[in-house]
């Protein structure tokens, strides 16, 4: 690919977005991109020039408004055409439905620009000022010590056997009783998504999915050419009546469910609804995907034990991960299942990557059976109770009367909905504008519809900068309720 001379070095006024989207105008009108020029990828620009990825596809979707560039799916952003100096883009191989998908829901997702000073609640990745780095690495070297030259060989499908005993005690006092010989390791819950999903459905198959629900699942499922069963969530959980006429369709074959400190919710459904729903996938014969991808940072409440704990039956295959209560990097996860549904995770694990990397699963092994981990989590438990805390004070003064948010027994994620009708990503850019970040809505919704809801996270920011992130975001929302009812008609007026 062509590395066509945009010039920008940083530093300027205004958003970042606005800058670069100003150097590669500049660039065109100067004659250095040609009509018909594709542009850089988003990521080989953002890494050219150092910026986040939605940075860069911000500064594209503002050149396209301006009518300087045109995109067009699985081939690019090319500079429109000023005549006959057009130069002719060869068509590049055709790709699969699955990935035609995949890129229609990448360019459908929000871009998140926004530079210096801007207050981050839009990503579930944790602070990196929490990382225990230094406690992990001292982990890492008594691994080496004691294991070798061993954990640089390829190892079992099921990952290494010293982290899996570790989790099975982990789990056993967590109300979930399993032998170690029962858990899959994998590369976060990502992948055991990804694998979880494969096992129960093949092409043309729907899963069912609440509504909302983790956006990335949406992605897996295009992957897989799985198509998605909607069940619409309540204050308390999937609504019940619709998981069983959903569950009761044939080419629908599993569920999946986020039961605890649901994303983007932030809810946790109680132990009778639990109850309930697995008496539905038992009397349909469908599996349920239980992710607890945040069942580690539980600060309030009551535990309720866990959709794998009440199953009897083997019904339930059960997702973890340490991305969100360690750091994303590790890249370690873990999957329980029983029977056949075990033997076929652990069948799928090893004809899509052989083996994990021995290293870092035997460090975290030192690590929680050191107490390491354990310190770290009660660490991270004061930081959230602290920013959970000072975020429902915030919404409570910054936001319009009639505003409702969740108010979660754990993890990152609060779910606020806002008192009148607006599309909340169209809130987006001139929230960032003003200083803050957040993810709409429609982000979580698998037909992308417009919604009034967004999602707000604690993993990146502090109580300082909450505060100042809702009165930015209070400004904003009480200027478009401004707008709203001056474009509504008074009374008795015709139009």
């Amino acid at each position: 690919m062509t590395n066509w001379d945009i010039q920008w070095s940083g530093g300027g006024s205004g958003p970042v977005y606005r800058q670069i989207a100003g150097a590669i105008e500049e660039a065109i009108e100067k004659g250095r991109i040609p009509s018909g020029a594709r542009l850089p990828a988003i990521r080989a620009l953002a890494q050219q020039l150092e910026v986040n990825r939605d940075t860069v596809a911000l500064a594209y979707e503002s050149l396209a408004e301006a009518g300087l560039v045109e995109s067009a799916v699985g081939r690019g952003t090319f500079v429109c055409s000023r005549g006959l100096d057009r130069v002719e883009a060869i068509d590049p191989p055709a790709v699969t439905s699955e990935v035609e998908r995949l890129l229609a829901l990448e360019n459908a997702r929000p871009r998140f620009g926004g530079g210096a000073g801007v207050v981050q609640m839009h990503a579930l990745v944790p602070d990196p000022s929490l990382y225990p780095v230094d406690d992990f690495r001292k982990s890492v070297a008594r691994a080496v010590a004691e294991e070798g030259a061993s954990l640089f060989l390829y190892g079992e499908a099921q990952g290494h056997g010293g982290l899996r005993r570790v989790l099975a005690d982990r789990y056993a006092a967590a109300g979930v009783p399993v032998k170690p010989e029962e858990i899959v390791l994998c590369h976060g819950a990502s992948q055991g998504i990804a694998l979880a999903l494969r096992l129960f459905a093949r092409t043309g198959d729907r899963v069912a999915i609440e509504v909302p629900t983790y956006a990335n699942v949406l992605t897996a499922l295009a992957g897989l050419g799985l198509e998605w069963a909607p069940v619409a969530m309540t204050a308390s959980g999937p609504d019940l009546e619709a998981v069983d006429r959903t569950l009761a369709q044939p080419d629908v074959k599993a569920f999946y469910s986020i039961p605890t400190f649901h994303n983007p919710m932030g809810i946790t459904t109680s132990l009778a609804h639990r109850q309930a729903l697995l008496e539905i996938a038992r009397r349909h014969g469908k599996p349920i995907i239980e992710d607890a991808f945040e069942m580690d940072l539980r600060i309030g409440g009551q535990p309720v034990s866990p959709l794998a704990a009440l199953d009897c039956d083997g019904f339930v295959v059960r997702l973890h991960s340490f991305s969100k209560s360690l750091f994303p990097g590790l890249r370690v996860g873990s999957m329980v299942a029983r029977g056949r549904a075990l033997d076929g995770l652990v069948a799928l694990k090893q004809a899509t990557d052989l083996s994990d990397a021995l290293l870092l699963q035997a460090a975290l092994a030192h690590f929680i059976s050191e107490g390491a981990y354990d310190r770290h989590l009660n660490r991270m438990r004061r930081t959230l109770r602290e920013r959970h805390a000072a975020l429902d004070t915030a919404l409570a003064q910054t936001l319009p009367e009639g505003t409702v948010w969740t108010r979660p027994e754990g993890g990152y994620q609060v779910w606020v909905e806002l008192p009148f009708e607006v599309d909340t990503r169209d809130l987006l850019p001139e929230a960032s504008r003003a200083g803050v970040l957040f993810a709409p809505g429609s982000q979580f919704m698998p037909d992308g519809r417009p919604s009034r809801c967004l999602r707000l996270t604690l993993a990146r920011a502090n109580a300082d900068e909450i505060k100042s992130g809702l009165a930015a975001l209070g400004r904003v929302v009480a200027a478009r309720a401004v707008d709203q009812a001056s474009a509504r008609p008074a009374p008795g007026v015709m139009v």
